[in-house]
């Protein structure tokens, strides 16, 4: 199995965080076009358009568990850990991420976020809990 392939779903979230940023800007662009909020506002991060809110949670949910995702991919290329089980699962859990961010940004249904956010960060502690193993000389 080529190591490199961990960089692909790595790409994928970066492709997500990146067509978030879109939806931001193009959400904090009607929101100033309609004069629900001013240029001025987004000077220093006080207040957010409510129409823009849930896009400005979405992006620092974006940072925060996947921060992990990154670090255990760059872990298993440098520890040569990659196989064909670690690389389903990190595929799995940028899958979760588009669904979160998807979910997130158009009905914000709590009950389905959550199930999803969820679903992801057991998915990465099973990606990790490999790892352990992988370092350990088990898997």
């Amino acid at each position: 199995m080529s190591q490199i392939a961990i960089f692909w779903p790595m790409l994928a979230h970066v492709l997500l965080v990146y067509i978030v940023y879109l939806v931001m800007a193009r959400r904090r662009y009607i929101a100033v076009k309609s004069g629900e909020a001013k240029v001025g506002q987004y000077k220093v991060r006080t207040t957010e358009p409510a129409s823009c809110v849930t896009v400005a949670n979405n992006l620092i949910n974006q940072f925060e568990l996947p921060v992990l995702f990154h670090a255990l991919c760059l872990a298993l290329f440098v520890t040569n850990g990659v196989n064909y089980l670690t690389l389903a699962l990190a595929w799995i859990f940028i899958l979760s991420r588009y669904v979160h961010a998807w979910v997130h940004l158009s009905s914000n249904n709590l009950r389905h976020r959550s199930r999803v956010f969820f679903f992801g960060a057991v998915v990465l502690l099973l990606a990790w809990a490999l790892f352990a193993l992988h370092l350990a000389g088990v898997g």
